[in-house]
């Protein structure tokens, strides 16, 4: 394996390469024959302690395309299974990924910098390896946009054009998307020990994971149980967080369930616009396997499938390992509805708890549904009401009689809650985000630089979504929902 090494230090510190040796294949990427960095997320790079200014921006073009190899990377695709939309593929894997090291962030955090779109690899399959300029841009703006909603994600550090064509439904210019993870350990990586009959592998990488994210757990009686346990913990809390603010994810494969509890892939996911339990977004759930209302349910089964691998571990009488795998997998629908209440009592003002609570929100979704009201804008809309400005919410409804039914019993509600009004105002509006990825604006600014290579528009959209919960002037049209002429909305499995 020889490539072109280039003297851009960017401290690695490979530990699943060092580590995990049989989990990966050592990969070099392509060559592109014109790479052009043309996204810098710079805000992460400097966490990261990577200063682009310290380097010529070609080399820097070079490294982030998989063309070349910063000092001390390593290189290599990893190996992974996994089930897609129920059905089981004992191995997929990296098929135009390459993790090219590990670095120490500024907060002592470690984080995998992937490269994704750089060529074929041997888990490619009959994929080309490569990755189109849209999609690439989707995943630094869905990235970045729940970044800045405070919802564990995966981010870009940058976006290179490579100077190529790809063959999708037509010609579209290539690009390479770095992608910044806690790691890239899924679902799935378990599961492909599991399929090849590898339960030391398993226990080895169930060490690793500890080790990597979860070390206070490693003098622990049972680890491996609390390993199961911690996952589903932080699963519970990102499926809560998605599920307070609208986010259909689209593919909640297996291999797209990270062990860090981090939002990994934006290719079918979208916002809902009005509200919608049956809203899917990918062209081919068919079915509704992952539509909205189907996320905590989704990730639960995806735990139970993470617990399957683990059995093994837990312990030596396999009927005891079931039952203590069956008991922690089922735990997730009390952790999930606690956390998933907690968020949601903050977005309705409510600093106290009463048992009726849960009555209330989910009387309150009841009485969105089927009205086309606007998710985003109704729950944003709730600290007018507390300033006594009830008609931007009613408008909303196509009926709002309902709503102003339920809107006496939340004020109710509000009188035993001893939070004073402006604080609470603003507690709401610190939860409650005024922009997010529109549909539309994200086709709009996506189209514009993939047919014209202008970034304006796109890079104009992530700087309103860097603050979400802000009121910016001139950007109205940015908290409106589409046009009815932009029609029903659909994504592709892109990158």
């Amino acid at each position: 394996m020889t490539k072109q090494t280039i003297d851009i230090d960017f401290n690695f510190d490979n530990s699943y390469a060092n580590q995990l040796e049989g989990f990966y294949v050592p990969l070099l990427g392509d060559k592109a024959p014109a790479p052009k960095v043309v996204q810098f997320n710079s805000p992460l790079a400097q966490s990261l302690n990577i200063n682009l200014n310290d380097f010529q921006t070609n080399q820097m073009a070079a490294v982030l395309s998989g063309g070349a190899s910063p000092k001390g990377a390593s290189p290599l695709a990893q190996a992974y299974a996994g089930h897609q939309f129920g059905h089981f593929s004992p191995q997929l894997g990296d098929g135009r990924a390459l993790l090219i090291g590990e670095v120490i962030d500024k907060f002592g955090y470690r984080k995998d910098i992937q490269l994704k779109g750089s060529g074929r690899t041997p888990f490619s399959r009959n994929g080309d390896g490569k990755a189109a300029l849209g999609p690439v841009l989707r995943e630094y703006l869905m990235g970045e946009a729940m970044h800045a909603l405070n919802i564990p994600t995966t981010r870009a550090l940058a976006v290179v054009t490579t100077g190529e064509k790809v063959m999708r439904d037509r010609l579209l210019p290539g690009a390479v998307l770095s992608r910044v993870a806690a790691s890239h350990l899924r679902v799935g990586t378990f599961q492909f020990f599991v399929s090849h009959e590898n339960t030391e592998q398993v226990k080895k990488l169930a060490d690793y994971t500890i080790w990597r994210h979860f070390p206070e757990l490693i003098e622990t009686d049972n680890k491996y149980l609390n390993l199961l346990r911690a996952v589903i913990d932080k699963q519970a809390s990102l499926v809560a967080k998605w599920m307070q603010v609208g986010f259909v994810h689209g593919v909640m494969n297996t291999d797209n369930v990270t062990i860090s509890g981090e939002t990994i892939d934006y290719g079918p996911c979208a916002f809902i616009d009005s509200y919608d339990p049956n809203a899917t977004f990918s062209s081919i759930d068919k079915q509704g396997r992952y539509a909205y209302s189907n996320q905590p349910a989704m990730a639960k089964w995806a735990l139970a499938r993470l617990a399957e691998t683990l059995l093994p571990l837990l312990a030596s009488d396999r009927e005891k390992a079931i039952e203590l795998a069956t008991n922690a997998v089922n735990d997730f629908d009390t952790r999930y509805q606690t956390l998933w209440l907690e968020g949601m009592r903050l977005k309705l003002g409510l600093s106290t708890i009463e048992k009726a609570d849960l009555a209330l929100v989910q009387q309150l979704h009841r009485v969105m549904e089927k009205q086309n009201v606007d998710f985003t804008l109704m729950f944003r809309g709730l600290s007018d009401v507390l300033e006594g400005n009830v008609d931007v919410v009613n408008a909303l409804f196509d009926n709002p009689e309902k709503f102003e039914l339920w809107c006496v019993l939340w004020l109710e509600r509000l009188k035993r809650d001893p939070l004073p009004s402006k604080e609470r105002i603003n507690m709401m509006q610190k939860v409650n985000p005024i922009y997010i990825p529109r549909n539309h604006k994200v086709e709009e600014a996506l189209q514009l630089a993939e047919n014209e290579m202008d970034f304006s528009l796109f890079e104009k959209l992530i700087n309103v979504l860097n603050e979400p919960f802000k009121k910016q002037n001139g950007y109205d049209d940015y908290a409106l929902p589409a046009p009815a002429s932009f029609g029903c909305y659909k994504t592709f499995c892109g990158t």
